[in-house]
């Protein structure tokens, strides 16, 4: 019987198509609400690809609270220099996660 109902949606064109893994992905993310965390998340895990070698070499990327991304430097020579750039810096990790996800950098 289940097989004739599952005949006539296909004969009839009602057989969803499947969704994509991205997009069903997606859509759970935004669902659960945690689109914000995963985007955080994605910036922290790719600081020393967004931010070059040189300045990952210095640095660390600590945690992201309330649009601040707190960075663990070196020494002050570099936290005076990565203060200096933090403008381009957030831009470029805002272009990666695709929304501002870091308003501010603290640099210590």
């Amino acid at each position: 019987m289940a097989e004739n109902k599952r005949r006539r949606r296909v004969q009839e064109g009602t057989k969803k198509q499947p969704e994509a893994f991205g997009s069903a992905w997606e859509t759970l993310v935004h669902q659960l609400g945690i689109t914000k965390k995963m985007k955080q998340a994605l910036v922290l895990s790719s600081w020393a690809e967004i931010v070059g070698e040189q300045i990952a070499r210095v640095t660390e990327a600590e945690r992201i609270e309330n649009g601040i991304l707190f960075v663990k430097t070196l020494n002050a020579t570099w936290r005076n220099e990565l203060t200096m750039r933090r403008l381009q810096i957030i831009e470029k990790l805002n272009a990666a996660a695709g929304s501002k996800v870091v308003k501010e950098i603290r640099f210590r």
